[in-house]
């Protein structure tokens, strides 16, 4: 009886022990399948973030991404329109440069798309507009890696994930 009761719980106990894993996405999205990975380790397994302090960051990123749009709309009106200009002579410096400005006014120029659509529907906590930042939150990774700022990418875009995964459930919708 002892004996049962002994391997009864060796047993139990290394099931329960079951490593979590990510879902197998069905559709062979690559972009689903990260999503479902930072979902697991960023939203899930990392430390939470209080749920007051998540509230407060849902109720002000739409108003942050205003304020920075308008804020940083002369300059990017004036670097895309002295861009459009000089790109052609960016390349003067040399073509790793020219590449360079060229990617930067390309991957800012798609980031702050996707941003500005998304404003409305984060007011509406939407789980489209959480999507859409996402996304932009992959196109200045992939921009920042482009770069080789691999410290950049790894606080900068890492944090931002972290936030972003921590935020997720309160876009339902």
């Amino acid at each position: 009886m002892l004996l049962d009761t002994a391997t009864t719980f060796m047993f139990n106990s290394t099931m329960q022990q079951k490593p979590v894993t990510p879902k197998k996405s069905q559709s062979g999205n690559p972009i689903k399948q990260l999503e479902e990975v930072l979902d697991l380790y960023l939203g899930q397994k990392a430390p939470a973030i209080p749920e007051n302090i998540k509230k407060m960051i849902v109720n002000f990123a739409p108003w942050l991404i205003i304020i920075t749009v308008v804020l940083a709309s002369p300059l990017i009106l004036g670097a895309l329109g002295i861009g459009a200009i000089l790109a052609p002579f960016s390349f003067l410096g040399g073509v790793r440069h020219g590449i360079s400005f060229n990617l930067f006014l390309l991957f800012l120029a798609a980031s702050l798309v996707l941003e500005i659509i998304a404003v409305p529907g984060l007011f509406k906590k939407t789980a489209k507009s959480w999507k859409l930042i996402f996304y932009a939150t992959l196109i200045n990774a992939v921009y920042t890696l482009s770069q080789g700022d691999i410290g950049g990418l790894i606080i900068g875009t890492g944090l931002s994930l972290y936030i972003l995964f921590q935020v997720k459930k309160l876009y339902p919708n």
